[in-house]
């Protein structure tokens, strides 16, 4: 299969091939492997690769036989790496699959490789010491955001039509928007996390993927979705698959429009016009649009506070841990600057103002779960900002706290976090470009928990309306001739 024919399919379409027959799942992974060394030497996407393990049953799964990649973290493949990009981490070997990593086998995905995570996630650009920065397939001088970056590079540069990736904050949604590519988190508990975690960052975390179409992000969650004995939430099963769910209209929506963030930041022109935009189409559908205000519950300066503590609580217990494990130093030979000073910070979080952050957590979640019961979607830009340049996330960061870090990346990201505190499913559509920059342009929509089949039947509408997936960023495999 020649590059140009096998980055025109999307995972389902692959996978139809292998079905019916026409290729098979080792020329699908050949095509994949082709693909990466043609383009990931220009944005560093893929940080390991491997190859194919057994291929599994044509049309088993509506993904069987799909070229695949993993995050460098929060799942683990037996006997592959997962280092989290960090240096502290590296060379850490995983003894067995995660929960995930079992479901991915089991929907028939053929796991090529790991992407490219900034170190511990902990941050929405993906520039790590460990394996560098990797770079925006529409512009190698930006960032394709993080922490899923990636995962969002290598997809939107067509090395794989979908990828693994997770959200704390926007590591879906923000590296979606950077790349022009659909990325939908999910509700709180909807895909486990375990065995090894109950709760990443105390429920804030979830997995999920970056696609190019919807359908793909609808199978994906399909197959992966449900509870595992012992986590401690999930989510009430589907009605129905969302790849059904897709195929049904969304009905005429009250669609609530922000376009301040909480933190009053102002968004870029071209950003703001893209959401308009988004805000018009939805109108000419049917929908009803009004601006609106979404209570967060308490007052930005809380919400950061409560965030830092959380996460650098949790990061505490992941530096402690490799350091142990490896007899490794925590200095800057082993962390990122960013990363120690959160680290130095989080050591100072007592157990009362732990518990406080987690009291924020319930205000913001109730607050914005009340919201849902008056309007059905929220509409809001997924960034400010077109993707900033290479190295614009680093600056000053040696002279911040721990929360003046997360408070520096909610102010690059203050649209993104609250779904995450909230628990409440969201996802980036690429409806905007801006042609000043040349780069795409997401917008953010959340729905009330366990409303995934409301934005699923949402984005399939859109995709329809205004289609996005023709779309080629500059580094794109399919431009490239096959190698020998």
């Amino acid at each position: 299969m020649e590059l140009h024919e096998y980055t025109q399919y999307d995972a389902v379409g692959l996978a139809d091939l292998v079905a019916r027959g026409e290729v098979t799942a080792a020329e699908l992974a050949g095509a994949a492997q082709d693909a990466m060394a043609a383009v990931n030497p220009r944005i560093n996407a893929v940080v390991e690769s491997w190859p194919a393990e057994d291929a599994p049953a044509p049309g088993s799964t509506p993904l069987a036989g799909v070229p695949f990649l993993i995050k460098d973290l929060a799942v683990s493949m037996r006997g592959k790496h997962v280092e989290l990009g960090s240096r502290l981490a590296a060379g850490n070997l995983a003894r067995e699959d995660s929960f995930l990593m079992r479901r991915f086998r089991r929907a028939g995905l053929v796991t090529l490789g790991r992407t490219a995570t900034p170190e511990f996630a902990y941050s929405t650009t993906t520039e790590p010491v460990l394996y560098g920065a990797t770079r925006n397939p529409w512009d190698l001088t930006r960032t394709p955001g993080g922490s899923s970056g990636g995962s969002a590079a290598a997809v939107a540069a067509g090395i794989t039509p979908l990828a693994h990736a997770t959200d704390a904050a926007g590591s879906i949604r923000v590296p979606a928007a950077g790349t022009g590519l659909f990325g939908l988190k999910p509700t709180r508990g909807r895909v486990s996390l375990g065995p090894d975690a109950d709760e990443v960052f105390n429920g804030l975390a979830v997995h999920g993927g970056l696609s190019r179409t919807v359908r793909d992000s609808a199978a994906l969650l399909d197959l992966i979705q449900g509870p595992e004995t012992g986590d401690p939430y999930f989510a009430e099963r589907p009605r129905r698959p969302y790849t059904e769910e897709i195929t049904e209209e969304p009905g005429l929506l009250s669609v609530g429009l922000v376009t301040t963030p909480w933190n009053g930041r102002a968004v870029e022109p071209a950003v703001l016009k893209s959401t308009l935009a988004a805000a018009r189409l939805l109108e000419s559908l049917g929908h009803r649009v009004d601006v609106t205000a979404v209570d967060l519950g308490v007052s930005w300066e809380e919400f950061v506070l409560a965030n830092a503590r959380l996460w650098s609580a949790n990061l505490v217990t992941w530096i402690d841990g490799f350091a142990e494990a490896f007899g490794r130093p925590v200095d800057e030979s082993t962390v990122e600057p960013a990363m120690l000073v959160s680290y130095a910070w989080g050591r100072k979080v007592s157990g009362a103002e732990f518990v406080q952050a987690l009291d924020v957590r319930n205000r913001v979640a109730r607050s914005i779960g009340a919201h849902f019961e008056a309007q059905d979607v929220v509409l809001t830009p997924t960034l400010p900002e077109v993707p900033v340049p290479l190295g614009t996330y680093g600056r000053g960061a040696e002279n911040a706290d721990g929360r003046g870090w997360l408070e520096h990346l909610f102010h690059r990201s203050p649209f993104t976090a609250a779904f995450n505190v909230a628990g409440t499913p969201a996802m980036s559509v690429p409806l905007g470009f801006d042609h000043a920059t040349g780069m795409p342009i997401g917008v953010q929509f959340a729905a009330g928990h366990g409303r995934e089949d409301v934005l699923f039947r949402l984005a399939a509408q859109l995709e329809k309306a205004a289609p996005w997936s023709e779309r080629r960023p500059a580094v794109w495999a399919g431009a490239a001739a096959r190698s020998a």
